[in-house]
């Protein structure tokens, strides 16, 4: 898609667009709401803004469409294909490197009661295991916060390769 096209489309196809970037409806409203946009930079900028702050509610609405890192996205809908493309660049997932993300996934789960959540476009396994490991020691206000900044990544990264 062109950002002309983006901006030259009715409310609710551009609010359709934007979904599997970040499927948090105000979100997605204020992004539509704030066309046309001049270039990629201005709506990376808007689209950051409008997600500082989410709330814990759009956080956890948002986590429940993501899977667990080293999973694959099941279904064929945009959302699947993107964190399938983003967890893809991981590499080889098996072996010691699955075990240890499934016991780090279970862990984490098990103390902030949500899916583990970072972006993957861009690391490498092991730096999405270190960053699990730190992130253990997070306490939860802490972990809400970098959840949230992780889905506004995950957002941007998603929103520049819808409009490349």
């Amino acid at each position: 898609m062109q950002l002309s096209d983006f901006n030259a489309a009715s409310e609710a196809d551009a609010i359709a667009a934007l979904k599997p970037c970040l499927d948090i409806e105000r979100w997605c409203a204020e992004l539509a709401a704030a066309r046309p946009f001049n270039s990629m930079d201005d709506l990376v900028a808007a689209a950051n803004r409008a997600a500082n702050p989410l709330t814990p509610a759009e956080v956890d609405q948002a986590l429940s469409h993501h899977p667990r890192i080293g999973e694959r996205a099941e279904g064929e809908h945009k959302e699947a294909t993107l964190s399938r493309a983003e967890q893809s660049g991981l590499g080889d997932l098996s072996g010691d490197t699955a075990e240890k993300l499934a016991k780090g996934n279970a862990a984490y789960e098990e103390k902030f009661d949500q899916v583990f959540l970072i972006r993957a476009a861009g690391r490498s396994k092991e730096e999405v295991l270190s960053e699990l490991e730190r992130r253990m020691n997070n306490t939860a206000e802490e972990e809400s916060a970098e959840c949230a900044d992780q889905l506004r990544q995950i957002a941007v990264v998603r929103l520049e390769g819808l409009f490349s």
